[in-house]
């Protein structure tokens, strides 16, 4: 692997500001690695080769200038998920019905992260418009996990985790509607962060440009990489109204400080036996942040069955009708486990006013919580990956999913931040927590997931075990 692609988006900013390698070297370093391992770990969809040399040989000439003016991600790469408009790239959404859907403007953080000086080079893989926590569609076929290609890599963004953690980018843009970007982030190990709902701007130049209210008030934007400042400065660069979408805010990224720096650790849940390689990188986390002079306590959020009934009641008001709408475009097994989810939100017999009120109410009790334990860490998944496809299995797969996103809905019921966090690697496979703090406390989340970051290795990237 070329040195460059074991860099991350900071560093590399860096070397190109410094002048200790040019954004051509850069990119060509990263297509090269493209070249080499994307056929093992099909993470990549559309190479964008010849626009992203030309942008760094633009970007390497205004360096050269003499008063030529640098940015935050002046000439380094990034990739985008295909269900984020990126003018001159299908926005397929993974799905063969929109194989040749071209957007006309970029979405907002792929047009911010431009502005930041950053080249697209590559679209990555996701399942058909995005509803998998899996990743594989009948337009691009299935990435692989890098680790163990028997294993999922996690979704809806498993493409560009997947080519975060082999090297081919050190910076990507995914989405979370139910732990999207912190599902295969815990896959393939690498960091994630799912911001605040409103935090990042989202939007579409193509049809259908507004959704349901279960995606207004759960799915988020966000940034994938493999270092937590690079998740800070891909914050500080993506953060921020756009009037096209309207819940969209600008709200300082810097809170006041906590009044106790206290965490609570999150090392079992109602129902669910962690695995023992989460477990001890939970109380490894704990062990770091004492030792950063936060207080540290067990506790456990409140309602968190309730959460996840919420989370079920308001995905199945948007999408029952939906996903009968998208029977003639998508494959018959996922068409088969969204109608076997719808039936059971439904069961349920949440009404949508009931829905809502009860969101509010659970909204209320977790920031009450966090006035107590301004972080907390707990897990991401509550089980280890496991095989590609499980997801989908008539008998079993609903209740898979369900049962291993249980501490991952919150952020998204909620809307509250969490980063997604390698701890290092037990039996072959990464590991790594989740935190989370309250609404637009980001900062938080990140000044822990620094100290945390701090004492453990960094597992990738690495090279596809195949």
């Amino acid at each position: 692997m070329d040195p460059l692609c074991a860099r991350t988006a900071t560093e590399l900013a860096a070397l190109i500001a410094a002048g200790e390698a040019s954004s051509r070297e850069v990119v060509e370093a990263h297509l090269a690695r493209i070249d080499e391992v994307n056929p093992d770990v099909n993470a990549v969809t559309v190479v964008l080769r010849e626009s992203a040399l030309a942008a760094a040989d633009t970007a390497d000439a205004v360096r050269a200038t003499a008063d030529g003016p640098t940015k935050p991600l002046h000439g380094v790469p990034f990739t985008v998920k295909e269900n984020l408009d990126c003018v001159g790239s299908p926005t397929t959404q993974g799905v063969p019905a929109h194989r040749d859907a071209m957007p006309f403007v970029d979405a907002p953080a792929v047009a911010r992260l431009k502005a930041a000086g950053a080249i697209p080079l590559a679209r990555t893989n996701m399942p058909e418009y995005g509803l998998r926590i899996d990743t594989a569609n009948p337009l691009r076929g299935r990435t692989r996990n890098p680790w163990d290609r028997a294993l999922t890599p996690g979704g809806s963004s498993g493409g560009e985790a997947a080519a975060l953690a082999t090297g081919m980018a050190p910076f990507g843009l995914g989405n979370d509607l139910g732990g999207s970007l912190r599902n295969p982030a815990y896959c393939c190990g690498v960091a994630a962060l799912k911001p605040t709902t409103g935090r990042i701007a989202r939007a579409k130049s193509l049809p259908p440009f507004d959704q349901g209210f279960a995606s207004q008030a759960m799915a988020v934007d966000g940034p994938m990489a493999r270092s937590v400042a690079d998740l800070r400065l891909g914050l500080s660069l993506l953060a921020g109204r756009d009037i096209r979408d309207p819940r969209s805010v600008d709200a300082p990224l810097q809170g006041p400080a906590p009044a106790v720096r206290r965490a609570a650790l999150v090392l079992e849940l109602p129902g669910e036996e962690l695995p023992g390689a989460t477990v001890s990188a939970i109380r490894r986390a704990g062990q770091l942040l004492a030792g950063a002079g936060w207080e540290v306590e067990a506790a456990q959020p409140p309602e968190l069955e309730l959460v996840n009934e919420t989370w079920l009641a308001l995905f199945t008001i948007d999408f029952t009708d939906l996903t009968r709408a998208l029977q003639p475009v998508i494959t018959g097994p996922l068409f088969d486990h969204l109608a076997e989810l719808c039936e059971l939100g439904r069961s349920l017999g949440t009404t949508p006013t009931e829905a809502h009120a009860t969101r509010s109410l659970l909204i209320r009790l977790w920031s009450e919580f966090f006035a107590r334990y301004p972080v907390v860490v707990g897990p991401t998944w509550t089980r280890l990956p496991w095989p590609a496809g499980a997801d989908l299995e008539p008998a079993s797969g609903v209740a898979l999913v369900r049962d291993t996103t249980r501490f991952v809905l919150p952020g998204n019921l909620l809307g509250i931040p969490a980063v997604a966090l390698p701890t290092g690697v037990a039996d072959g496979l990464p590991t790594g927590v989740q935190v989370y703090a309250d609404l637009w406390r980001e900062d938080l989340c990140l000044e822990a997931a620094a100290v945390v970051e701090a004492g453990v290795a960094m597992p990738t990237p690495i090279d596809p075990v195949l």
